[in-house]
C-alpha cells in the first residue's frame, strides 16, 4: 500500500447514496507531485511491452491519458452506452441491480496488440472484466490492469484474476 498516496484521498460518506463511503481522488490529481508519482507508478506496474492503454470513463480517462503519454503510446476510451461516435463494439455486464454495457470503437485496438487497462478504482470487478472482454473482442492482448485504489473486501480481483493487476492504494 502507498501510504503516501493514500494521504491524498478523502472519504465522503453517504455518496453517492446513503451506506456508501466514496473515495475522493480529487485531492491527489490537485496534487502536482501526487498526481506525478500516481502516474509513476501505474505505468511501471504495467507498461512493459504495452502497445496501447484503454482506459474507462471518467475519472479512468485522466489516468489512463496521462499512464498513455507517459509510455509514449495511444490510448483508447471504454465508455458508457451511446457515447462514441463511429462504430462500437459493446459489452454488458452485470451490477448489484440490473445490467449496464462498456463500448469501444470497433477499431481502436488491433489484433494482437498488448492493451494495459487503466482505472481509478477496482471495486466489484464488473467493469474491468466487462473492458477485458471488450479489448480481446477485437483480437487485443490484455497485458494487465494497473488501478489506483482496490476496494479488496470487494473481491473484484477475483473476475480479472487471470491476468497481471496492480493496485497503489487498498482498502
Amino acid at each position: 500500500m502507498n501510504d503516501e498516496l493514500k494521504a491524498f484521498v478523502r472519504d465522503i460518506p453517504d455518496f453517492p447514496k446513503k451506506g456508501i463511503i466514496f473515495k475522493d481522488i480529487t485531492p491527489l490529481l490537485g496534487s502536482p507531485e501526487a498526481f506525478r508519482r500516481a502516474i509513476a507508478l501505474l505505468a511501471a506496474g504495467g507498461g512493459r511491452g504495452v502497445d496501447v492503454v484503454a482506459a474507462v470513463e471518467a475519472r479512468g480517462f485522466i489516468l489512463g491519458g496521462a499512464v498513455a503519454e507517459r509510455l509514449g503510446i495511444g490510448f483508447v476510451p471504454i465508455r458508457k452506452a451511446g457515447k462514441l461516435p463511429f462504430d462500437t463494439v459493446r459489452e454488458e455486464y452485470d451490477l448489484e441491480y440490473g445490467s449496464d454495457a462498456l463500448e469501444m470503437h470497433r477499431d481502436a485496438v488491433e489484433s494482437g496488440q498488448r492493451v494495459l487497462i487503466v482505472d481509478d478504482v477496482l471495486a466489484t470487478g464488473g467493469t474491468a472484466a466487462a473492458s477485458a472482454r471488450l479489448v480481446e473482442a477485437r483480437g487485443g492482448r490484455v497485458a494487465g490492469f494497473s488501478f489506483l485504489i482496490e476496494l479488496s473486501f470487494l473481491e473484484g480481483r477475483r473476475k480479472i484474476e487471470k491476468y497481471p493487476m496492480t493496485a497503489l492504494i487498498r482498502y
